[in-house]
């Protein structure tokens, strides 16, 4: 290639949180010769920066690969390669973050992008439900397992394909595939990854994910009659559905019209699930339903339940508990509670506040999230923070307490020690309205039985 051709190249960095902003390079980009994507950028999972997109995936034009540094650094990226284009790929950010950044963006001369479904979903040979949600932590993962439930009971194989946690080795998480949990043990996988590996495997259901997401299809599709989407975040689908399902939540009403992409799939649903009407109030859940007929009139309307069940045995009243919850839900998802609180109420525990013993990057985290109350996140994305998550633990029990209640969708006892009991609390979606998610994929179902 010689200076003329490379000058005529469009420069583009990617800024992303390890997920998406590699599904669009590789469905975009990574074949476009036209385009030289110089950098990718990476926020809000701690320890995915400073690392490199690697040529085995980045293919023929990236024969280095392609550098992922800090999004702080994005300025100076920048300037340094004279980027024409910064194209925006992650997720469950408010309208007032989105734009700030877009601002940054261009005032440092580039182009802000934002990338959409036609341009990035693909499609497949088999039916697609996508499940997806308004924020993190709305209650996706129970509804994508009832899904699924409902669709192998009408006969269907399904194969479920969770959006990536990519936050090992790029190279060897290519495509993923969990049917046992050995299979999910043996990928070395964070406390994120567990949190939506187990419970799925758990039910019956194979579960893939990885990082080449139409290479994940296509192995998929070999193996299923339909596939369900399990989005993250508020992300819109990498697939192309035949039936949207979004997932909004009353206990932060107003969201649903405030947070990107969230509302878009708001507005792509076929399927509305306002969920947790019984944690939330009457006015909380009028509101959201207000704001979803206003602007999807046409979806189905189904009302949920998120009632939580505590495991283990005998009375927690009045005694002191540390309650773990999911890591994302009350980091970027902004939930300062989650499962393991309610149970706890309900149980008529004593809090035991673990932000006043929180060790390395744990105490990291409160500082960098202020809004989390008086529970520690499950953070679990490397060594260190999984060491700094046992060390808090033991420092809680050190300090008074007597019970872990554990609201992260994984069983915390079976990786961490503590030398008090762990019980797990977990939600599940009990659907209460006049519109059943069985209905709804009724005709569907039908229509998608593989031929005698």
């Amino acid at each position: 290639m010689d200076a003329t051709e490379e000058a005529d190249m469009r420069r583009i960095v990617i800024m992303g949180a390890g997920g998406r902003d590699f599904h669009d390079f590789n469905v975009v980009y990574r074949s476009d010769p036209d385009a030289r994507v110089v950098a990718f950028t990476a926020a809000q999972i701690p320890g995915i920066d400073d690392r490199r997109y690697p040529p085995e995936l980045a293919g023929s034009l990236y024969p280095e690969g392609i550098p992922i540094r800090p999004e702080d650094e994005l300025t100076a990226l920048i300037a340094e390669h004279e980027v024409d284009e910064v194209v925006f790929a992650y997720s469950d950010l408010s309208y007032d973050e989105l734009m700030h950044k877009a601002a940054l963006v261009q005032s440092a001369g580039a182009s802000f992008v934002l990338l959409g479904p036609d341009a990035t979903m693909l499609w497949s040979s088999r039916p697609v439900v996508a499940v997806v949600a308004a924020r993190t932590g709305c209650g996706k993962s129970q509804t994508s397992r009832l899904v699924a439930r409902l669709l192998t009971e009408a006969g269907l194989k399904v194969a479920m394909v969770r959006h990536p946690m990519p936050y090992g080795d790029l190279r060897r998480m290519r495509v993923q595939r969990f049917a046992t949990q050995a299979d999910i043990d043996a990928s070395n996988p964070t406390i994120e990854e567990r949190e939506e590996y187990e419970l799925p495997v758990q039910q019956g259901l194979v579960m893939f994910a990885g990082v080449d997401y139409e290479a994940v299809l296509r192995q998929a599709e070999d193996e299923a009659d339909v596939i369900v989407w399990d989005g993250g975040n508020n992300d819109f689908a990498f697939y192309r559905p035949d039936l949207t399902i979004t997932v909004v939540d009353p206990l932060r009403p107003g969201h649903e019209l405030l947070y990107h992409p969230g509302e878009v799939n708001l507005r792509l649903a076929d399927v509305v699930v306002v969920n947790k009407i019984d944690s939330a109030g009457e006015p909380a859940v009028a509101e959201v339903l207000a704001n979803v007929r206003a602007i999807n009139p046409r979806a189905t309307v189904v009302l949920a339940e998120s009632p939580v069940e505590l495991a283990g045995e005998g009375s927690l009243a009045g005694r002191k508990v540390l309650v773990v919850e999911d890591g994302p839900t009350i980091t970027h998802g902004g939930m300062p509670f989650g499962a393991g609180t309610v149970a706890a109420r309900q149980a008529g525990a004593d809090f035991f506040d673990p932000r006043q013993v929180a060790v390395g990057s744990i105490a990291d985290t409160y500082r960098k999230y202020p809004h989390i109350g008086p529970v520690l996140p499950a953070m679990g994305y490397g060594p260190v923070q999984l060491a700094d998550l046992e060390a808090t633990i033991a420092a809680a029990v050190g300090g008074g307490c007597e019970v872990v209640v554990n609201g992260s969708p994984f069983s915390l006892a079976r990786l961490l020690r503590a030398a008090v009991p762990i019980r797990d609390a977990t939600y599940s979606l009990r659907e209460v309205g006049p519109a059943r998610l069985a209905d709804v994929l009724s005709p569907w179902v039908a229509r998608w039985q593989p031929a005698a």
